[in-house]
């Protein structure tokens, strides 16, 4: 049958009549059983994406999401998501063969993260690609559209959005936790990147949140899965909800009174899935006349259709996707785009002048820290398993070694404990630090977190309140052992390597060492990007997707989900690095700048040593409005040194707008600001990147 003339909707619905009420009902979980009489085999809908293909044996392991949102690129999303979809396809196509239908082995993936990296407390952030609305809209289309490929009805996998939404934490409350935000907030902060992910994403899935928002839980929320995302958005796919989320209607956040009485809830407003065994009652809801079969049958049909968008159940199959070898899992074209994608997310932070640091001078590095030989340090969470991890030391161990230079290990502190021995001491290893800063040219400091400390509630493993961090300030005897190497040192150089999933305040490192790397989770191949850039063997270009503030102090409220004061957009303090800030080895200028209301023009040249990636950001500041600026547009240029090139960046087509109380734009008339430079145009990234952007203004 040829695909233009097998209409989808229709074939899911004749299937779907074909059903009895237990055998629709069975489907809606997410380990859906096989309907042998009607040739339909069981799925699975749990598989996970969100740095690679997760869970499932080998996989190309790239960065986590925080960290390639510091590349601030749309065409390495793109490339990263449309790398792991060939994966997720080779990988579908081997356990087929093996007819292994299990967790983590179907089409479905639930990814990407598109939550505000509202607080640097949250335990789950490191999954989001950041705390601002348009940079997370972007890099989270350009995610999806890698993933699903090109055409929505011969999806390559299919993508979800999660968490629908206002979600992030804190993690050990969001069973029973109430979301509160103002309508402002709602529409201006929280739901932005997943109308474009529906919009222009055209994302097969939305997963909801375990919280509630403004009173309903969000897998059964009126609000936001009827009114919003069915009604306003005109969203067509599948919503599944979190895991075991509607048993938390009645056991956790008391708005149903039996799990009968949840899944009605969640049914009736339009969550199609259920990760977990709860929609099983769904049956009896439908005895009772809660749930009419009527209700089960759109349900179901709306999953039959992601199930033959992907070539399932009958549907034609694309050759293009079933031929995808599983050869291509880790292949060696994987493994360069995964090196270039960890060089683009390191973001430099501080240099005194002592980096690139010059092999020819230097007889031994000491690379000292409870993170310098930590593969958990460089994968993050949600991830797949690597071939070969190369840790900070041995990355620097591969690239000096060969060169004569010593490379000495001390690991100086556990990463949260007081001790690494529980028969020691407390600081038992910190003498051996000292003694490796003493007897080394260049001392590398590798401190920060893994996701033993900070990610979801129910990890195995996470100290502290259920994934997420008490405060910012480093953990354990980190401060501790960084003051004593710094002193050891006793003035040669200690490069800071900051190995974490969010900001730290590390504001008395900014005053003591000499650079400062933040690297985020940089992904299997994170140490050797780590050893090639402190080497100078290209120039840093990460930009901070979050604020880095000074303190925790500094921050409201953990449970406020209310804006003020949070987030670049809002802060009134002066952060240790602002959102967006990072520095190059290269230096750039920009000139001659135009602007109007759908873009900017402006000539970028490279005045620097070496070619270098850099990019040119765009910040509206807009009259009368709640923000001090926001992001609206993002370029790339990668120039030699000497080299300039007219760039277009064109804006958000919501830059000079802000949605009312009821989600409708609204034009902002007057004279708005627009400024372009490589930061923001505050005074503390004025300062630390020695350059003030350009502006124009531009009347509405």
């Amino acid at each position: 049958m040829e695909f233009t003339v097998f209409n989808i909707k229709k074939e899911a619905k004749t299937l779907v009549s074909k059903m009895t009420l237990e055998e629709k009902v069975f489907q809606m979980l997410h380990t859906a059983p096989k309907v042998e009489r009607l040739g339909i085999p069981s799925y699975n809908w749990w598989n996970e994406a969100l740095h690679g293909v997760a869970r499932a044996g080998v996989a190309t392991m790239f960065p986590q999401a925080i960290a390639m949102a510091a590349t601030f690129s749309e065409k390495l999303l793109y490339q990263v998501a449309d790398v792991t979809s060939t994966e997720g396809r080779a990988k579908y196509n081997a356990f087929q063969e093996e007819d292994d239908h299990d967790i983590f082995k179907g089409l479905t993936f639930w990814s990407p993260n598109i939550n505000i990296f509202r607080d640097p407390r949250w335990g789950r952030g490191h999954e989001t690609y950041g705390e601002d609305p348009y940079l997370t809209a972007r890099l989270g289309v350009a995610f999806i559209h890698g993933l699903q490929g090109p055409d929505r009805n011969r999806l390559k996998v299919a993508a979800c959005a999660k968490h629908f939404a206002v979600h992030s934490g804190p993690e050990s409350e969001r069973h029973e936790f109430n979301a509160i935000c103002d309508d402002y907030d709602l529409w201006n902060t929280y739901l932005p990147a997943f109308e474009a992910a529906v919009k222009e994403g055209e994302v097969e899935a939305v997963m909801g949140a375990y919280n509630r928002t403004l009173g309903e839980p969000c897998c059964g929320s009126k609000l936001l899965l009827e009114d919003i995302l069915r009604k306003k958005w005109g969203f067509d796919g599948h919503v599944v909800s979190d895991c075991w989320a509607v048993k938390d209607f009645h056991e956790h956040h008391k708005v149903t009174k039996d799990p009968v009485e949840s899944v009605t809830l969640a049914v009736k407003n339009g969550c199609d899935v259920n990760c977990g065994n709860l929609f099983g009652f769904c049956l009896q809801a439908v005895e009772q006349g809660l749930l009419t079969e009527e209700q089960i049958d759109k349900a179901v049909t709306r999953l039959f259709v992601t199930r033959m968008r992907l070539g399932l159940l009958g549907a034609p199959e694309n050759p293009k996707y079933t031929a995808v070898s599983y050869d291509m899992v880790d292949c060696e074209e994987h493994r360069k785009l995964n090196q270039e994608v960890a060089r683009r997310s390191l973001i430099l932070l501080k240099n005194d002048g002592a980096l690139p640091l010059d092999a020819a001078k230097i007889r031994s590095v000491g690379v000292i820290g409870p993170n310098a030989d930590s593969r958990r340090a460089l994968q993050g969470n949600y991830e797949g398993t690597a071939t070969k991890h190369i840790t900070v030391l041995q990355g620097l161990s591969e690239l000096l070694e060969p060169q004569g230079i010593k490379v000495r290990y001390a690991e100086g502190c556990h990463l949260f404990k007081d001790r690494n021995s529980m028969l020691a001491q407390p600081d038992d290893r910190m003498a051996e630090a000292r003694a490796v800063a003493r007897r080394s040219d260049v001392i590398v400091l590798c401190l920060g977190l893994d996701s033993s400390i900070e990610g979801e509630e129910g990890d195995q493993g996470n100290q502290f309140t259920g994934g997420d961090k008490p405060g910012i300030e480093l953990p354990g005897r980190q401060q501790a052992l960084l003051e004593n190497v710094v002193k050891a040192a006793n003035g040669k150089p200690v490069i800071l390597v900051l190995l974490s999933g969010s900001a730290l305040a590390v504001g008395w490192a900014d005053e003591h060492v000499n650079g400062i790397v933040q690297a985020f989770y940089p992904g299997a191949y994170g140490g050797r990007a780590i050893a090639e850039l402190l080497f100078g063997g290209f120039s840093p270009s990460g930009k901070l997707p979050v604020t880095f503030y000074r303190n925790t102090a500094d921050l409201p409220d953990f449970h406020d989900y209310n804006m003020q004061n949070r987030t670049y957009r809002y802060f009134k303090g002066e952060a240790l690095y602002p959102f967006g800030f990072g520095l190059s080895y290269s230096a750039f200028t920009l000139d001659n700048l135009t602007a109007n209301e759908v873009g900017c023009r402006v000539t970028v040249k490279n005045t620097g040593k070496m070619a270098a990636h850099e990019t040119v950001q765009v910040y509206v500041s807009s009259p009368g409005q709640k923000e001090l600026r926001s992001l609206c547009g993002i370029g790339e240029v990668f120039l030699q040194p000497g080299e300039s090139t007219e760039l277009t960046v064109m804006l958000d087509s919501k830059a000079f707008s802000r949605y009312d109380a009821k989600g409708d734009l609204v034009k902002i008339k007057g004279t708005h600001t627009l400024y372009v430079g490589f930061t923001q145009p505050d005074d503390r990234s004025t300062a630390l990147y020695g350059q003030k952007p350009l502006s124009a203004a531009v009347t509405v």
